[in-house]
């Protein structure tokens, strides 16, 4: 197989493939020719909804709007989800991947086909789920539940596989679940707020099934699950655009769940800051880790759910009040962070000779950020060429650390400028041995130790460090990666970790982490057949394979968010 680096001929222009690429022109290009396969893949392009301008969304600009499917409702006589009779489990999904290529799959893709299977969770005899380990050596706890951010790469995996009805299922189910009434102790949550996790609980005498939720009242230190919300967002949008049918996201009921989710983040209080306010343990780092304030991967995963509701919402007139919403605060975030969470060379640099206890609207140290706080490992770490988003901005204070996940939905949200793409891609082949090392990839760099960890973590015996979420290697984020790789043109880094990876993952038995600070080990207290590891191998294995399906996980930059930056282009490798 030739590789991606080469020259792309596209209507007769030629193109290298180490410059950006949009979505869409990663969909038109015939990978068929590139990759010298027996059989072209199938490029058609499903053009829909999600091909539009902010200004384009602004209200009354668009006439396109009203060209929509008809609307779907639920059957009306649908029984109640607690109450009835468990059907027999029909035989939905087929037991093998289907290669668009025409070639035979890696060994390894089978054995993760499945396992993936494996870990399906039924409910009214259809699959609704994947749980989050299928590991039997181990206590359950919550593991054996269907987590909203763990069945995300197996989501995608089955879209790309051709398999939607699994997806559909979950996004309908985790709907009405989110109309429970949600309460811990006597506070009762907000109405949009969607489950942590939900598990089957089946009663063998009445012969019946019920779905039971949880919504961080039973989570490790009793926090809602923030991410949970966009990611349902993210994943409807993600259906939308593999099957190209609308008529999902227009029912009612996901109309208006994605209202009760936008009202709870769009709601106004006492912030200066158009980012989100969150708690600790409320995203993947789901532990006292010392990522309360603005983390990165929420602020990430925030504007990527702006941008996917944008291109959902009907234009109708509940529809329209959150689209103007939604754009106002879409240009307040992109411009925040880009201008306070980016950092590169030049800008530590400035950071390390800010004046401090600057007062007015002049003030170029806005957050009173004292040079002295800044670690001393964050220096050798930038290199010349390259940077990132940091991970959290809040006044007098700046976490320095990488984190993977936000930076990746960062590219794929076009939250990043084509610029900080690039950077960011420089950064991760520079800082190879830091961040993937011989398993990908660490989750967060560095880890926290000593007297830092004791106050950050609480003494978590959980997160010591390089374990866990303190600078544990995750598997999962491997897809992540991959699909950052192809929309900035740079396949052969994602190839490099997944190589990795294949050394490893299926001789230890698919772990949920590595420790170490080259993530050698299996991680301690790490559950084996972990799902989302080996989804997360399937999806970045499909998306090289066929790099058309990008487009369902990726969006475009809009040219309208481009802010006037107060650094000329610092980040200009």
């Amino acid at each position: 197989m030739s590789s991606l680096n080469g020259d792309v001929s596209q209507n007769g222009n030629t193109r290298n493939m180490d410059s950006l690429f949009t979505v869409a022109e990663i969909e038109e290009i015939d990978f068929s020719k590139l990759l010298d396969r027996p059989k072209p893949l199938n490029m058609e392009r499903q053009r829909s909804f999600d091909e539009r301008s902010l200004s384009e969304l602004s209200v009354g600009l668009s006439p396109r709007h009203s060209a929509r499917h008809p609307e779907s409702f639920f059957r009306s006589n649908d029984p109640p989800e607690y109450l009835f009779s468990p059907c027999s489990r029909r035989s939905v999904i087929s037991c093998t991947p289907r290669s668009q290529a025409g070639f035979e799959p890696h060994p390894m893709v089978a054995e993760a086909w499945e396992n993936l299977r494996r870990s399906l969770v039924f409910f009214r005899g259809e699959p609704v789920g994947t749980i989050a380990a299928t590991d039997t050596s181990e206590e359950k706890l919550n593991y054996d539940q269907v987590f909203v951010r763990d069945f995300v790469p197996s989501a995608l995996a089955f879209l790309m596989n051709g398999e939607p009805e699994i997806v559909k299922n979950f996004i309908l189910k985790t709907l009405r679940l989110q109309s429970w009434e949600k309460k811990i102790d006597r506070f009762q949550l907000g109405e949009g707020v969607m489950p942590a996790s939900f598990k089957v609980l089946h009663d063998p005498v009445r012969n019946t099934e019920t779905l039971m939720a949880d919504f961080g009242e039973s989570a490790i230190g009793r926090v809602a699950p923030v991410d949970s919300g966009f990611w349902w967002i993210i994943l409807l949008r993600a259906y939308t655009k593999s099957t190209g049918d609308s008529s999902l996201a227009e029912r009612p009921e996901c109309q208006k769940g994605m209202r009760l989710i936008l009202s709870l983040c769009l709601s106004e209080g006492f912030d200066t800051f158009p980012t989100l306010l969150c708690a600790d343990g409320c995203c993947m780092i789901d532990r006292r880790m010392g990522v309360y304030g603005y983390p990165i991967e929420i602020q990430a995963l925030f504007f990527m759910a702006l941008r996917c509701a944008l291109l959902l919402l009907k234009q109708d007139d509940e529809g329209k009040e959150f689209v103007e919403r939604i754009v106002k605060r879409l240009h307040a975030l992109s411009y925040h962070m880009r201008s306070y969470f980016w950092l590169d060379f030049k800008q530590l640099n400035d950071i390390y000779r800010y004046k401090t206890e600057e007062y007015s609207h002049t003030a170029v140290n806005k957050f009173n950020v004292i040079p002295d706080s800044l670690p001393d490992w964050v220096f050798d770490f930038m290199p010349t060429h390259g940077g990132y988003f940091i991970g959290n901005v809040s006044p007098a204070r700046m976490d320095f650390r990488w984190f993977c996940l936000g930076n990746c939905i960062a590219i794929l949200s076009s939250l990043a400028t084509p610029e900080q793409s690039m950077a960011i891609m420089d950064l991760i082949e520079s800082r190879w041995e830091e961040l993937a090392g011989e398993m990908p990839l660490k989750v967060c760099y560095p880890a926290i130790e000593s007297h830092e960890w004791r106050i950050e973590t609480g003494s978590d015996p959980k997160n010591t460090r390089w374990s866990y979420h303190n600078g544990g290697s995750w598997p999962v984020l491997l897809w992540l990666l991959t699909a950052a790789c192809i929309k900035t043109g740079r396949p052969q880094i994602a190839r490099r970790a997944i190589e990795l990876a294949e050394s490893r993952l299926p001789k230890d038995n698919w772990p949920e982490y590595y420790d170490g600070k080259c993530g050698r080990y299996v991680g301690k207290q790490a559950r084996k057949f972990q799902t989302w590891s080996i989804a997360g191998y399937l999806v970045a294995k499909m998306m090289l394979e066929d790099p058309s399906h990008l487009g369902m996980i990726a969006l475009e930059e809009d040219k309208q968010m481009k802010p006037a930056m107060r650094r000329s282009n610092s980040w200009t490798c």
